[in-house]
This record gives structure tokens, C-alpha cells and sequence, in this order.
């Protein structure tokens, strides 16, 4: 049985009910701490507002589907936050529906603004934060405590042993020597 994509046009006629359930609308509302009473009317156009809102918000989001090349049928996440980031009315929204990245864009993202952090570091003759700073750097500097004494790299108060990889979960291969006598 075929799906049926048919657009809802908006009524024509006022018939005093909103497709957004009201009680769930009530709902929202006496979680905010600043709003002691809200009135069934007062309820009744909120929720008739943002129906207005999610129809305008699925046109524009709608239009930026017809606009690629392949147009779809179908409105995907991308298509809302696109929208969201082209259109300045919905400009509001930008920090709730950002725009997705791969992971090859954040890698390189993240990159960049490491690189930024080092040359602004760089040029302000400062040494890099101690988060920015890599292994090798503080393997070749000796380590000392707060009273100037030298700290090994093994030692648990080390900035390098802080920095280790900690596994949450046991080394099976490495605990098999490890077996434990439960008969009791």
C-alpha cells in the first residue's frame, strides 16, 4: 500500500481545534517555574501558534528539498537545519538545530583551531596550554612537584601519568593469569 505524501493544506475555516494536543501543551507550560496559571484559551493559542510555526518551518524546509538537484520527497533533518541556517526568520534557532558534520569535517575542524591555538601561542611568546601540549614535549622535560623536586614519568602525581589511557574495563588476555578461586 503506497504511502500517502499528500501535503495537509492549512483549514480554511475556523473550527476552534488545533492538530498539537492541548493537554500535552499544558503539560509544557507548568514546567516553567515562572508561569503560576495559564488559561485554557491562553493554552488554545499557544498550541495554535505552534502549529503555525511547524507548518511554516516544514514549507521552508520543504523548499530547500525542491531546490537540490534531486529533489526527495521526503524532509530529513538536514533539510530543517539547512533552512534554519538560510532563511533569517528561523535564525533563532541556529543553536537548536545546528547543522550535522561528518566526522572528516569535525577531524579537520578540530585541527584548524588546534593550529590556531599554537600559532596565537606562538606569537604571544606564551608556551602552549598544558592541554594543547603532546607527550613527546613533556617526556623530554623533567618533570618536578610544587617544591622544584624532579618527579619521574612513572610516578602517580606526574602530569604524564595523569595523561595516561585509563581502560574503564580489564585486559582479558592480561587478567587470564589472574584466575580466581570462587568454590567457596
Amino acid at each position: 500500500m503506497p504511502y500517502n505524501n499528500a501535503p495537509i493544506s492549512p483549514p480554511e475555516e475556523i473550527t476552534g481545534t488545533s492538530k498539537v494536543p492541548l493537554a500535552r501543551v499544558k503539560k509544557i507550560i507548568a514546567q516553567d517555574e515562572d508561569i503560576a496559571q495559564c488559561s485554557n484559551s491562553a493554552a488554545f493559542a499557544i498550541s495554535v501558534a505552534t502549529e503555525i510555526f511547524l507548518r511554516y518551518l516544514t514549507e521552508q524546509a520543504h523548499n530547500v528539498v525542491k531546490s537540490e538537484r534531486k529533489p526527495r520527497r521526503n524532509i530529513a533533518y538536514k533539510d530543517i537545519a539547512t533552512a534554519v541556517s538560510r532563511i533569517d526568520n528561523l535564525e533563532f534557532l541556529s543553536d537548536i538545530v545546528p547543522k550535522t558534520k561528518t566526522y572528516r569535517q569535525y577531524k579537520e575542524d578540530k585541527a584548524q583551531e588546534d593550529a590556531t591555538k599554537a600559532a596565537a601561542a606562538a606569537v604571544n611568546g606564551n608556551r602552549p596550554t598544558s592541554s594543547s601540549r603532546n607527550i613527546q614535549d613533556m617526556m623530554q622535560q623533567p618533570q618536578t612537584n610544587g617544591s622544584g623536586e624532579h618527579m619521574p614519568n612513572g610516578h602517580p602525581h606526574s602530569p604524564i601519568a595523569d595523561r595516561t589511557i585509563r581502560h574503564s574495563h580489564p585486559d582479558p588476555v592480561r587478567d587470564l593469569d589472574r584466575d580466581v578461586d570462587m568454590t567457596g
